[in-house]
């Protein structure tokens, strides 16, 4: 069992930047952030794996940096030039093993075994 905790989120003007944190309480191999808004599905956002492979979704990629600590078993996600839209609850996943890959790259769509509680970002105009 892996626990995460999410850290970091906050309140800020648009164009302004946020580094969310994750710390997990073992090694994990797959991880990623994900966000949701209320009524709306989990949506994928930035996924690494292993190697340090990275992926993003459309909506954050050149705006959004994910990366790992493997030595403290830590996530990040850097998140600059933030806009309105945004605002979500941020979530931590990770598994017990390397990404699934599509085409290529470490999915945004396949279900992680472990979850953080969250945390919320809020960007206001």
């Amino acid at each position: 069992q892996v626990q995460l905790v999410e850290s970091g989120g906050g309140s800020v003007q648009t164009g302004g930047s946020l580094r969310l944190s994750c710390a997990a309480s073992g090694y994990t191999y797959c991880m990623g952030w994900f966000r949701q808004t209320p009524g709306k599905e989990r949506e994928g956002i930035a996924t690494i794996d292993t190697d340090g492979s990275t992926n993003y979704a459309d909506s954050v990629n050149g705006r959004f940096t994910i990366s790992k600590n493997n030595a403290e078993n830590t996530l990040y996600l850097q998140m600059d030039n933030l806009e309105p839209e945004d605002t979500a609850m941020y979530y931590c996943a990770a598994d017990k093993w390397a990404c699934t890959l599509i085409n290529g790259r470490p999915s945004l769509v396949i279900p992680f075994t472990y979850w953080g509680q969250g945390t919320q970002v809020t960007v206001s105009s």
